[in-house]
């Protein structure tokens, strides 16, 4: 990437998040054009929700993405929206998916989502080490722990 950084009026970020979800009963239903199909749908919502997808694969029975995103959004309304759109969309398009899902729920409920980036935690307490071992720092500075 040649710029990694988001660039907002007031803000500069980076926010990357790991996502996984599951289909309902771990079938392996994501194959031929319904996992096509799925994988442009995810596309279409990462688009309209202004999410970049770094890495990313639709499998048999999940889907695994590495993706970036603005610091207004949350994480889970969007993971709602991607699930809601692929499921409503693919159920609509493949009627033999209305028949093995019969409560309309393509998708298992919930996600995992782990947080990633650069900056490990560890590098942040060195700074913030760094930053106590000045003179006069605790009497500028309320310490947080």
């Amino acid at each position: 990437m040649s710029n990694e950084y988001r660039y907002g009026s007031h803000t500069v970020s980076r926010l990357t998040a790991h996502i996984v979800w599951l289909t309902k009963y771990r079938y392996k239903i994501l194959t031929g054009d319904i996992q096509k199909r799925c994988h442009d749908l995810i596309k279409q919502v990462c688009d309209s929700e202004d999410v970049k997808i770094l890495k990313g694969a639709v499998s048999k029975d999940h889907v695994h993405m590495l993706v970036e995103y603005r610091p207004s959004m949350s994480v889970s309304d969007f993971v709602k929206r991607v699930k809601d759109r692929t499921s409503r969309m693919l159920q609509m398009e493949y009627p033999e998916l209305r028949k093995r899902y019969w409560g309309r729920h393509f998708w298992a409920i919930g996600y995992g989502v782990w947080s990633t980036g650069n900056v490990t935690e560890k590098l942040v307490k060195e700074y913030l080490e760094h930053h106590k071992d000045q003179s006069n720092y605790e009497k500028e500075n309320m310490i947080l722990e």
